[in-house]
């Protein structure tokens, strides 16, 4: 690789051919300010418009300032990232920028977590000298972001993410000048867009403009209500990325304390969603092994592969992108969606509770869940499966409302009979954990045989395709992996053009899947802290006694009593659902 000698503020730097400044300046330890700049480090995402320009430096013999993130190094550059010219007309586009934005920090929900307000601090900004016109845009709410365009920079992260890594289209740069925004075609609201609320847009935004619908006001307001018995459940990634909206290290498992906070929160039962994840493997292994069995006796009928359906991000994307292959996606519903109607009609009811008095919560990761849990189809007679769902980082603003002291809490348990778990259920908020956990089953109930070793290493990692072949005893299962719905877009249209053949695909929306949700706290372009996140939740799996979805005593017994078994007919009922043709806009029911 050639390589190239410059100096940067004086220190000699090496670096290989085509790096950026900004990115020579890091390896000897100088940070330069970026705004319009975003990079995933490993995951080959990255967005450098330069556009903001706040990472002007000087080169020498350059006329103008350069922005760092896009000029790339050459032989003997001289830079200078820190001198008065520099600092002056970063200052100067810094107030420039502020001129045009609202003064709402104080009620801003991303106060404390905003680039800019950081970025002003670093510069000393403390008035604006340019007053005149700001511009104006109608606020847009759909069932899981907000759109707040006025607070909007046109950094054009949201539009990177948006198109080149998800390839959703849902978002991209339109009108001219003062009067340029970040917008689905025409204008039209997010609801009505290809938007599939994975929420990875509002990951990267730097400012309030793309945040979360927060349902936090209407959970406080149900835990107020003595008339209503409030359960919650919580997802597998949240335990691996909560800690840091309190300052402990990416990756520190926090399940006992959150459990914890919850019941000082005021939550009647505090459950976990991976009771769920156990039973969506008992009903999705199920039916991948009833098209396998099918297959392998010659019926032409059996559609393959199998593609996961935990995702709800994903999911919308299928019903957009794809509505050709709507009967090849597994029927089971989410494990939010499987716990919802479990609650409601067996725990609910065991309690005496009419289900319109039991108050569903959950905490995800993810955004998409929002959107979930609202679908006509989750609901019985205008009644949600699922009431709320709050994001990991709402979930951490909540505890510190109520001035909990999360780190001194001791590690308490969830709640039986619905917070009873293995180790299968909790690597579901890794990319490739849900594939592991229902090879993990399907392996023994279609071999009869004890599965002895049951970490799959082949199904795990951060590529985002992977392929592998899993030996089922001499039947060779073949499995397609992808995290990022980029990657999702490019396994499917191989698939339909014969290009490559599974037995079954898991697909996760996001990148590292819900462990980088878009409801997970910040993780500012550091993949490190989603490999940490990972880590967290393979040592959890494997520090469990049980690590087998079917052998959840909790699991057999709600067979026993309330289901009868997999794919029974009270199981199709709760815990399978369909999906619509979404490609025209038009909601068409197959």
């Amino acid at each position: 690789m050639e390589m190239v000698k410059l100096t940067i503020d004086g220190k000699p730097v090496e670096v290989e051919k085509g790096t950026t400044i900004l990115k020579a300046a890091k390896t000897v330890g100088i940070d330069i300010p970026t705004l319009c700049f975003f990079e995933l480090k490993d995951m080959s995402i990255e967005n450098r418009p330069g556009g903001c320009r706040v990472c002007v430096v000087e080169v020498k013999g350059r006329r103008n300032l350069a922005p760092a993130c896009t000029t790339i190094v050459m032989q003997g550059m001289e830079v200078n990232t820190r001198n008065i010219r520099v600092l002056n007309a970063r200052r100067t586009v810094l107030e420039l920028i502020l001129s045009d934005h609202p003064a709402e920090c104080l009620t801003c929900a991303k106060s404390g977590n905003c680039e800019l307000q950081s970025l002003a601090q670093q510069l000393g900004v403390r008035e604006i000298p340019f007053q005149g016109e700001q511009s104006t845009y109608r606020k847009d709410t759909s069932p899981a972001i907000i759109r707040d365009i006025d607070k909007c920079i046109m950094c054009r992260r949201c539009e990177m993410m948006c198109n080149d890594v998800q390839t959703v289209g849902a978002l991209s740069a339109v009108n001219r000048g003062f009067m340029a925004v970040v917008a689905p075609a025409f204008e039209m609201n997010l609801e009505k867009s290809p938007c599939t609320y994975c929420g990875q847009c509002v990951s990267v935004c730097p400012t309030g403009a793309l945040t979360e619908v927060d349902h936090s006001r209407n959970v406080i307001n149900a835990l107020a209500d003595p008339t209503k018995t409030v359960v919650v459940q919580t997802a597998p990634a949240v335990r691996a990325a909560l800690g840091e909206e309190f300052g402990l290290a990416p990756g520190t498992l926090v399940t006992g304390k959150m459990v914890a906070a919850l019941r000082r929160l005021g939550f009647n039962y505090v459950f976990d969603t991976d009771f769920a994840a156990d039973l969506t493997i008992m009903e999705e292994g199920s039916e991948l092994l009833d098209r396998l069995t099918r297959y392998l006796k010659g019926d032409k009928s059996v559609k393959l592969p199998i593609l996961t359906s935990c995702c709800p991000g994903w999911v919308n994307f299928f019903e957009h992108n794809f509505p050709d292959m709507l009967d090849i996606p597994s029927t089971a519903k989410s494990p939010q969606q499987m716990f919802g109607p479990i609650a409601k009609e067996y725990f609910g009811k065991k309690l005496g509770v009419d289900r319109k008095n039991l108050i569903v919560v959950s905490i995800m990761p993810c955004l998409a869940k929002k959107y979930e849990c609202q679908r006509e189809e989750f609901k019985v007679n205008g009644d949600p499966d699922v009431n709320f769902s709050l994001s990991t980082r709402e979930l951490g603003h909540l505890i510190k409302q109520a001035n909990i002291d999360f780190n001194s809490l001791p590690d308490e348990d969830f709640d039986d009979p619905l917070g009873e778990s293995t180790g299968a259920s909790v690597i579901f908020g890794n990319t490739g954990g849900v594939i592991e956990a229902a090879c993990r089953t399907a392996y023994e109930l279609y071999t009869g045989k004890k599965l002895e070793k049951v970490e799959f290493e082949e199904l795990r990692g951060m590529e985002g395709i992977r392929h592998a072949t899993i030996d089922f005893d001499g039947l060779p299962l073949n499995i397609g992996i992808a995290h990022g719905l980029g990657n999702a877009r490019k396994l499917l249209e191989d698939i339909q053009a014969g290009r490559n053949h599974f037995h079954a695909i898991e697909i996760m929306a996001c990148p590292g899947g819900c462990i980088g949700g878009g409801g997970q706290p910040y993780h500012h372009g550091d993949s490190m802290i989603l490999k940490q996140r990972a880590a967290a939740l393979y040592r959890e799996d494997a520090g469990k006694p049980i690590r087998k979805s079917h052998e959840n005593p909790f699991i057999i017994e709600l067979y026993k009593e309330f289901l009868g078994k997999p794919l029974s007919e009270k199981s199709h009922h709760l815990l399978h659902t369909h999906y619509f043709d979404k490609s025209a806009g038009v909601f068409v029911e197959e």
